[in-house]
């Protein structure tokens, strides 16, 4: 038995235990590849919890299709949220939690990128011997 299969029977013990049913493929673990597994909370208490303790004082304008407009304003319409505007920060929340490995992937990108315009910088500085002041010096009568 490999490593992975292992792994994953291992995994599927303790979903199993949790009421999980667990079950990658009918002949074994052959389509791990195109297999991704994300834990969700039962529920958004937690992040409604998050929400009220800090301050949602940044404002984001989004364009968003019918569908979604009617699923926000069914939210609001159950007392769950007190407004669109909440009902979307919350799923934001939700939304930005579930893709956290992403984001940090791209988090982890955004500085190197960060790391590479800074030696670029620093290299023109040695070929040019300096860069120049961005804004021209104000003429004093």
């Amino acid at each position: 038995m490999s490593d992975t299969t292992d792994v994953w029977t291992q995994v599927s013990k303790v979903l199993d235990k949790h009421g999980i049913n667990f079950r990658i493929g009918t002949e074994g673990f052959s389509d791990l590849a195109d297999c991704t597994v994300m834990c969700l909370a039962g529920d958004m208490k937690t992040t409604v919890a998050e929400m009220g303790r800090t301050p949602r004082d940044q404002v984001v304008m989004v364009r968003i299709d019918e569908n979604t407009k009617r699923a926000l304003d069914d939210w609001v319409e159950t007392g769950a949220v007190k407004s669109r505007s909440e009902a979307a920060a919350l799923f934001m929340r939700e939304g930005i939690k579930v893709r956290s490995g992403e984001l940090e992937e791209l988090r982890e990108a955004l500085d190197d990128v960060g790391r590479a315009k800074q030696r670029l910088e620093e290299k023109a500085k040695e070929v040019i011997g300096g860069m120049p002041d961005p804004t021209p010096p104000f003429d004093t009568p």
